[in-house]
Parts: C-alpha cells; sequence; structure tokens
C-alpha cells in the first residue's frame, strides 16, 4: 500500500504546522509577584491593556492566577490602567 496520495490528515500524521514548542517559563521558580512591580506585571499585558493567557506567557496554572490578582490590584491602585492610551 503506497502512502504517497493519502493526505496526512487521513492516516494520523501531524504536519510539520501544527507541532508546538514547551514555551520556557519566564518566572523561574521563586520570583515573588507582586502588585507594586509595574515593569514586571506589563510583561504580562498586551498593548490594548489585557491580560496574555498563559498559553502565550508560558506561566503556570498558579502564577497565572496570581498575576491576574497582582494585575487586578495594581489597576484597583490606579499603578496600571484598565485600557490603553488613545494616541489620538
Amino acid at each position: 500500500m503506497s502512502y504517497n496520495n493519502i493526505h496526512p490528515m487521513q492516516t494520523g500524521l501531524k504536519s510539520k504546522k501544527n507541532v508546538s514548542r514547551k514555551r520556557v517559563n519566564p518566572i523561574k521558580g521563586e520570583k515573588i509577584i507582586d502588585h507594586l512591580d509595574i515593569k514586571f506585571l506589563q510583561r504580562f499585558t498586551n498593548d490594548q491593556g489585557k491580560i496574555l493567557p498563559r498559553r502565550i506567557t508560558g506561566v503556570t496554572s498558579t502564577q497565572q492566577q496570581r498575576i491576574g490578582s497582582a494585575i487586578k490590584q495594581a489597576r484597583h491602585l490606579a499603578l496600571m490602567p484598565y485600557v490603553a492610551q488613545d494616541l489620538n
């Protein structure tokens, strides 16, 4: 049987486009997540001010929960904006 004419999805083989790499955790080990460290927290928000998901940042679920809480506390204290500033 020849596999040359069969589509890769029919054989159960993945194409090279769909192979994902494991992201390196940017918070290596014992980094304390503080709501006063604005420069560190801005790494986990996009240019619109939204919190990035953990599949993009590469952190663990516990770290993502702590980052989310720290960003929300910093927003509440007016250290970080809720939305991005309009450049117009």
